[in-house]
């Protein structure tokens, strides 16, 4: 598993999974929002204005690199041993 593929990858999932739950966000009734979980998850995030979107989503692409740069060497380590 190489890191930079994996990186991207995650980091643009999780860019487009908070795109996505923005959009339902604003179409969606008020109690179906999760907004309350991306404040707490994003610092500087606040529902809704053009700024806190791009703040959202920036911290969301680094969340994905954070999570491959701590997966990618466990699984290295792990399926070195396996093999």
């Amino acid at each position: 598993m190489r890191l930079i593929p994996t990186g991207h990858a995650l980091s643009i999932f999780l860019a487009i999974t908070f795109s996505l739950c923005i959009a339902w966000g604003l179409i969606a009734p008020p109690n179906l929002h999760m907004h309350g979980a991306w404040e707490q998850f994003l610092p500087g995030f606040k529902f809704i204005s053009v700024s806190s979107f791009f703040v959202g989503l920036v911290g969301s692409y680094l969340y994905g690199w954070y999570i491959a740069l701590v997966f990618v060497p466990l699984y290295r380590l792990f399926n070195r041993n396996s093999a």
